[in-house]
């Protein structure tokens, strides 16, 4: 494992923000930390990137202490904050050279990173321009490109894509994907569920400094139910005969009754025909399966979603 914890703890004065937190990372995966506000997400962060200092625990990055080794970790790290972290008076060449040069990889091959990282970030029509006049999604870009300069082994991106519309979002996701192709590890926290989803290999979701549960996406959904069929009805008559004889759980007001499903269409079959022999027949037939929301509301009992 390239990134691990075990027994991580973190008080500020008598409230403990972390409490005993176990994780395992492998490498050239994606790993994301959700939880509500206060959860303790980014004092992870801080820690494993050695920022911060734990009160108590083993941690390890690329083999390294964290506590005791903090020199040899930042050499094999990133971390990309909450905010683009870029310098808007220079332009994104610039900005790129300039933390070559500040990692001592002289100005010839700081150059050419630079051309490098514009070409892989999309940013090569835009790379002689003052960063000030970038949109939101080049300056997330340009951001992410500045912390691969010296090709770090993990990067730490705490809520990489916060305030980015749907399109800069995805780009940043396609661009995530093609670092852990190269083998790069990340570790983000993120507010967006579906990012979790759809990026993640696996997921740790924690509450009051606590891990509430830890696995991939499909097996914490598998926490809080499989697949239901939501069947409305046109009267409550007809509501109320379908629930007498299937089960589940009904919405009186919207008139739905909604029934545990394995998510096949022998199922969907076999409720439809049972329902037409009592001459009853749903107006409307919709299957779902359980989201990253149920997991978290199911997991942290508040309303709300993780930031």
């Amino acid at each position: 494992m390239i990134v691990e914890a075990s027994g991580l703890r973190k008080a500020y004065g008598s409230t403990a923000v972390l409490d005993g937190i176990d994780l395992e990372v492998a490498e050239g995966s994606v790993f994301a930390l959700l939880g509500p506000n206060g959860a303790g997400k980014t004092t992870t962060i801080r820690i494993l990137s050695t920022l911060t200092k734990p009160d108590a625990g083993k941690l390890r990055v690329a083999g390294y202490d964290v506590v005791r080794e903090a020199a040899k970790v930042r050499g094999v790290i990133s971390l990309t904050g909450q905010y683009a972290a870029v310098d808007d008076e220079q332009t994104g060449r610039e900005n790129l050279v300039m933390v070559g040069r500040l990692m001592h990889l002289g100005r010839p091959k700081a150059r050419d990173r630079a051309g490098e990282l514009l070409e892989r970030f999309d940013l090569v029509d835009a790379a002689d321009r003052r960063v000030k006049t970038y949109s939101g999604g080049m300056r997330r870009r340009l951001d992410l490109a500045m912390s691969l300069v010296a090709a770090p082994k993990v990067i730490f991106l705490d809520e990489p894509t916060t305030g980015l519309d749907p399109s800069s979002r995805n780009t940043m996701w396609d661009a995530i994907r093609d670092l852990v192709r190269t083998g790069t590890t990340i570790f983000l926290t993120t507010q967006y569920l579906e990012e979790a989803d759809r990026l993640a290999d696996r997921i740790m979701v924690l509450d009051n400094g606590k891990v509430a549960a830890y696995g991939t996406a499909d097996a914490l959904k598998a926490k809080v139910g499989g697949d239901r069929l939501d069947l409305r009805f046109t009267s409550a008559a007809a509501l109320g005969v379908a629930a007498t004889r299937l089960g589940g759980f009904t919405d009186p007001e919207r008139l739905v009754l909604s029934v545990p499903s394995d998510g096949t269409a022998t199922h969907l079959h076999f409720v439809l025909d049972d329902l037409r022999t009592a001459n009853v027949v749903p107006a409307q037939v919709s299957s779902h399966r359980p989201t990253l929301d149920d997991v978290f509301l199911a997991l942290t009992a508040r309303e709300g979603v993780p930031a």
